[in-house]
C-alpha cells in the first residue's frame, strides 16, 4: 500500500494535493500546526498535529506511520518576510532531521518543494541542472542547501528523489497581499489597486495545478530537480489587465502608483521541458480560465456579487 506523508497539509499548496493522491489511491496522512489547520471537508485524511521544528516529535511521528512516500511542503512563508528570516535556517535544519527520519522508518520516495529562488536570476530563464544555482536571498540559499543535501544523501541510501522547483503561483485560498489575489480583492471591493509598471515577465500557474505537477512527480520515479511551472510567460501587466476585463473595472488599476522592487529581474521564466517530456505533463489552466476560477472563488469568499 503506498502511504503518503504530506507536510504542511493545510497550507496553499498542499491542501490542494489531498483528493488527487486520494485518487491515486494513497492512505494520506497530513500534518499541520494545529487541529484548527485540519481541512473539515477532507475526513479520510489522517491528520497529525505536529511542529515539524520539534525534532523529537517528528522522529515519533514517522516512526508510527511508517510512510512509503513523504511530499514536503512545510516551510517558513509568511508572506514578505520569509525572504531572509531567520527561520529558513531552522527549516533547514528540520528537513534534513525529516528525511533522516524517513529512511531510517524504510521510506521510499522524498518529493520536495524547492523554489525558483534557488536561480541565479540574472540569467532569467531557468533551466534545471544548467542554470547556475546562485540564490540571492537566505530562503533561495536555504532551499537549495536542503536540495542539495538531501540529494546527496537520498543517492547514498538509495531513496527515490525529487525537487519541485515552484515558480509563481495564484488561486483559490492565496494570502489575499500577493499580487493577483491583491488585484482581484481590490477590483472586487471597488478599491484602487496600486501596481509597479507591470512589464515585468513572469511564469504564473494556477495551484491546483501546481498540485497537479507535484502529485504526478510523487508518482514517477524521475530524479534530480524539475520546474513545476506553466511554461507561457506573460507581462504582469497582461495579467492585471486580464482581471480587470473580467470584473469589468479596468478603471482602478493604477499602473506607476506602486514603485515596486528595483532588484526584481525584468525576464524570469521556466524551461519546464523535464515536466513536459519526462514526466508527460501539461497544465489544464490557461491564464484567463484560471483567472476566472480564482475571481469567482474570491467572490464566494468575499460575499460579493
Amino acid at each position: 500500500m503506498k502511504k503518503v506523508l504530506i507536510t504542511g497539509a493545510g497550507g496553499f499548496i498542499a491542501r490542494h494535493c489531498i483528493p488527487l493522491l486520494r485518487d491515486k489511491k494513497y492512505r494520506i496522512h497530513g500534518t499541520v500546526l494545529n487541529t484548527a489547520d485540519t481541512l473539515s471537508d477532507q475526513d479520510d485524511v489522517f491528520w497529525h498535529p505536529v511542529n515539524l521544528l520539534d525534532g523529537n516529535a517528528v522522529s515519533e511521528l514517522v516512526k508510527i506511520i511508517k510512510p512509503t512516500h513523504l511530499l514536503h511542503f512545510g516551510w517558513y512563508t509568511e508572506h514578505r518576510k520569509f525572504w531572509d528570516a531567520e527561520e529558513n535556517l531552522d527549516w533547514t535544519s528540520a528537513t534534513i532531521h525529516l528525511i533522516k527520519e524517513f529512511k531510517k522508518n524504510g521510506g521510499e520516495r522524498f518529493v520536495g518543494a524547492g523554489s525558483c529562488a534557488e536561480y541565479d536570476w540574472r540569467y532569467g530563464y531557468c533551466t534545471e541542472n544548467v542554470t547556475p544555482l546562485n540564490p540571492s536571498s537566505l530562503y533561495g540559499k536555504c532551499k537549495n542547501a536542503v536540495h542539495l543535501i538531501a540529494r546527496e544523501y537520498a543517492a547514498l541510501h538509495k531513496i527515490s528523489f525529487a525537487w519541485g522547483r515552484i515558480f509563481f503561483l495564484y488561486g483559490p485560498h492565496e494570502n489575499p497581499n500577493r499580487l493577483i489575489s491583491y488585484v482581484i480583492t481590490s477590483l472586487l471591493q471597488n478599491r484602487a489597486a496600486r501596481c509597479s509598471h507591470g512589464t515585468q515577465i513572469r511564469d504564473f500557474m494556477h495551484v491546483v495545478d501546481v498540485a497537479n505537477a507535484f502529485v504526478a512527480l510523487l508518482d514517477s520515479d524521475i530524479d534530480g530537480p524539475v520546474n513545476i511551472a506553466s511554461g507561457n510567460p506573460l507581462s504582469l501587466k497582461h495579467i492585471i489587465d486580464s482581471i480587470g476585463e473580467i470584473i469589468n473595472r479596468q478603471d482602478l488599476i493604477l499602473y506607476g502608483a506602486n514603485p515596486g522592487n528595483p532588484g526584481d529581474p525584468a525576464f524570469l521564466a521556466a524551461d519546464v521541458q523535464r515536466l513536459k517530456n519526462e514526466l508527460q505533463w501539461n497544465p489544464e489552466y490557461g491564464i484567463k480560465e484560471g483567472l476566472q476560477q480564482t475571481i469567482h472563488w474570491w467572490k464566494n469568499h468575499l460575499k460579493v456579487t
